[in-house]
């Protein structure tokens, strides 16, 4: 790496481990592009249009605003225009390095967590898209959960702690992101595990439903079908933890538009959701939540004791839950729901066979976590 880069992978470990007080990152896009996916605690100069144009003029009006005693991270789409900034800066006096590849590095970053609340958990969370995916393992043995596209993440991960990963499953067919699951099985030559309501074309799946068991060393990953975010979602108990995937956030339940979008579809996927967290809500108060997405929680590893989450007031939709007011909850869902992840339904095409990825893969999931309700 050049001594005028940063890596993306850097400005997410300074973060993440409050080791950021002397890094001040800009980010030079238009601000329609900031204001819908950013890196955390960045600041916008709106200059981008005019760095393509080799203009620095609306950067040198800026320089007053940027700070002479830190360390400068500039991030652009792709890392060409942000490279052009941090030279001009340079040039005058600043520390400024440029993020390589920028928001498309940022979307590629995943950091990895013990989680000490829920013995044999590994948490690796991609702080770029909201994505969370997990090594449930026991002794040797690994099964990996909701992993992304990036595979080589997970087989790192595997080989640093000396695991042998014997299986990989999807706790539903994501909307949001490509899912690395079938790739990483078939290399490894391992069972694929998805619910059959989700499981499209793909004919290279082990189905599983509620009740069943996956083998994990002398542990288990139990199978809880809490069908609602889609048709065949489940969650998967670990003994005290719940790996919940898109049924329940901390903060938010995953919303049931995606499958499909008419009103009569999302009040029944709705009813069905609630159903479904009516279950995970008798659970013990000591099972500990870890989701497969976050929105802008700072906490990590992310992991919230179940009866803590009932009793804090973030979750206004589990709420409604554990008062028994499903005519609330359903129409409090159909009323926010927010923006469709982006190409959402391409995704969705892939990850049930149905297509091929083709072109700019990495691209498709790029942009802000849109997979909660509200």
């Amino acid at each position: 790496m050049s001594n005028t880069d940063i890596e993306a992978s850097e400005v997410a470990r300074r973060i993440a481990e409050d080791d950021a007080e002397d890094l001040f990152v800009l980010d030079v896009r238009n601000e329609d592009d900031y204001e819908e996916w950013q890196i955390p605690g960045s600041t916008n100069v709106p200059i981008y249009d005019e760095l393509l144009q080799y203009d620095y003029s609306g950067l040198e009006d800026n320089l007053d605003d940027l700070p002479e005693d830190e360390e400068i991270a500039v991030v652009c789409v792709a890392g060409v225009t942000s490279a052009r900034a941090a030279d001009f800066l340079r040039e005058h006096g600043f520390d400024a390095k440029s993020i390589p590849d920028g928001m498309n590095a940022w979307g590629r970053v995943h950091r990895e967590y013990d989680v000490d609340s829920a013995d044999g958990i590994t948490q690796i969370v991609r702080p770029g898209t909201g994505c969370v995916s997990y090594l449930a393992h026991d002794g040797d043995k690994a099964v990996v959960v909701d992993p992304t596209q990036y595979i080589d993440q997970y087989l790192n991960v595997a080989d640093d702690n000396d695991l042998d990963i014997i299986g990989v499953a999807d706790t539903h067919a994501h909307a949001d992101h490509v899912s690395g699951a079938r790739r990483l099985a078939g290399e490894l030559d391992v069972p694929y595990y998805l619910h059959s309501e989700d499981a499209g074309e793909l004919d290279d799946v082990t189905e599983i439903k509620d009740g069943d068991t996956i083998a994990v060393g002398d542990r288990a990953l139990d199978v809880l079908h809490t069908p609602g975010h889609t048709p065949g979602s489940v969650s998967f108990r670990f003994d005290d933890a719940l790996l919940s995937g898109d049924t329940l956030f901390l903060r938010s339940v995953g919303r049931p538009d995606l499958e499909d979008g008419s009103e009569e579809a999302v009040r029944e996927a709705s009813s069905r959701l609630f159903d479904s967290l009516t279950t995970l809500t008798d659970l013990s108060d000591e099972t500990f939540v870890l989701p497969g997405h976050f929105s802008d929680e700072q906490v990590r590893p992310l992991a919230t004791a179940l009866g803590d989450l009932q009793a804090e007031t973030t979750n206004e939709l589990l709420s409604y839950v554990e008062d028994g007011d499903e005519e609330t909850f359903v129409e409090t869902i159909v009323e926010s729901l927010a923006e469709e992840p982006a190409n959402y339904n391409e995704i969705k095409q892939i990850n049930w066979g149905k297509e091929q990825p083709s072109g700019d893969v990495e691209t498709l999931e790029l942009g802000p976590n849109n997979c909660a309700a509200n």
